[in-house]
């Protein structure tokens, strides 16, 4: 996400704390935020992809991924 994004959440949400935000600027906050949050896990989901863990024995396992998906 850029930095352009970025700045604009944290300036709803000082806003926001002062003041009401009117309807477009609610939704625009709430589509920034869902952004945000989908490449925060798409950036912690390769990060875990690429661990590997090492045992005691020396032997390296890669991490696997439960049944149940992140979402």
């Amino acid at each position: 996400m850029d930095q352009a994004k970025l700045d604009r959440i944290n300036e709803l949400a000082r806003k926001s704390k002062t003041t009401e935000l009117s309807a477009e600027e609610k939704a625009e906050q709430q589509k920034l935020r869902a952004a945000y949050i989908e490449e925060y896990r798409a950036s912690l989901r390769g990060i875990l992809e690429n661990t590997v863990i090492q045992r005691p024995d020396g032997t390296k396992e890669k991490l696997k991924r439960k049944d149940k998906p992140l979402s």
